[in-house]
């Protein structure tokens, strides 16, 4: 624990009671680059300034370590229960948000709502904030792979495909670098935008407008789409009942003649193929981030049969959407702790007593 001089700003008992306090909330799972940028941002406006100008503490729902996305494990200052009232509550969420969010973190997230903090999410975070019931009227930014998912989970909250948005005392961001984006921007609000230069200058970073688009594939929004990206358009927004061509064409106002030159003239696909995949990469999405059955995810992305939809991703991805899962729940467990793990492999068979035996 730090001392009351201490510039790093980690719990510090002496600090200044106006210094806005951050609890940064790991999840299992949760992205370890997000979690750094934040804190990092941080302690540099505490380093630059000299003055203990933000405090901030890891917190994790029982005060354990908590293993981030990577396999590394972060050490804990708090658990939900014993962690100091803030002016900010940051979730930083990785895989399964909703079976991971318990009513416990739910309920802190709405008790520092009523108290007057301000509560965000980084990554997969938004999906706590919308079980919480605290972003029905709000928009909301994710990362751009779990959007599918969030919404057949929260039909009813608005999605932007920006990097981060910041208002009505909900903060919402992408992950990733974008993480920096988001704390360069409460820094310049809560202290100036001096520092927070100085902060991105430190870090070796141009600072981005909470506008700009999570993927590099995104381009700025012209006051008129060119057609590529309307064709892109209109197949996102269709991807539970799957358009014809000829109806794609219809709702472009174009002939399906220009819709199938455009997309092997930007895409080097037929209009169907480029369907097809996109609609197959929101189904891998989906089952990365959720437990939906396979069934409800053929549906999600407009597979009639799930049979139909095993041997689609079995061509695209080289596996069936069964093995995906399982093999990627499989290397998440084989680093749940592993210390446990280890003990049960290693232990030599237990004898077995007369009183073990089940009863015939």
């Amino acid at each position: 624990m730090a001392s009351g001089n201490d510039p790093t700003g980690r719990r510090t008992a002496a600090a200044d009671a106006r210094a806005p306090t951050f609890n940064l909330i790991m999840q299992p799972e949760f992205p370890l680059n997000a979690l750094i940028l934040a804190s990092e941002a941080l302690r540099i406006a505490n380093q630059n300034s000299g003055r203990e100008l933000f405090r901030w503490c890891f917190v994790s729902e029982d005060g354990q370590p908590v293993r981030a996305s990577n396999g590394m494990w972060m050490s804990a200052d708090d658990s939900l229960q014993t962690m100091p009232p803030a002016d900010y509550y940051l979730v930083f969420e990785g895989n399964l948000p909703v079976q991971r969010n318990s009513p416990k973190l739910l309920n802190q997230l709405r008790a520092a709502t009523r108290f007057g903090a301000t509560v965000g999410a980084v990554d997969t975070g938004s999906f706590a904030l919308a079980q919480s019931g605290l972003v029905d009227d709000h928009q909301v930014v994710l990362h751009w792979e779990a959007v599918p998912s969030f919404k057949e989970h929260f039909p009813q909250v608005a999605v932007s495909g920006q990097i981060y948005l910041a208002e009505d005392q909900r903060v919402t961001c992408a992950g990733g670098v974008a993480t920096l984006d988001m704390m360069l921007d409460l820094i310049g609000r809560l202290k100036s935008p001096a520092l927070a230069n100085e902060v991105a200058n430190a870090l070796v970073h141009v600072p981005r407008p909470a506008t700009a688009p999570q993927r590099t594939d995104d381009r700025p929004k012209l006051a008129k789409l060119n057609l590529a990206d309307r064709i892109l358009a209109v197949m996102d927004r269709h991807l539970d009942f799957p358009l014809s061509l000829q109806e794609i064409a219809e709702r472009l106002k174009v002939s399906h003649k220009t819709v199938l030159r455009e997309c092997l003239r930007s895409f080097e696909e037929t209009p169907m193929r480029l369907y097809l995949r996109i609609r197959l990469q929101a189904s891998r999405n989906m089952l990365f981030y959720e437990e939906f059955s396979i069934k409800d995810v053929a549906t999600a992305c407009g597979f009639s049969y799930p049979s139909v939809f095993s041997r689609a991703f079995q061509a695209q991805f080289g596996m069936s959407p069964r093995q995906f899962r399982e093999t990627l729940r499989r290397g998440q467990s084989q680093t749940y702790r592993p210390e446990v793990r280890r003990l049960s492999i290693s232990a030599p068979p237990a004898k077995k007593h007369p009183q073990d035996e089940p009863p015939v």
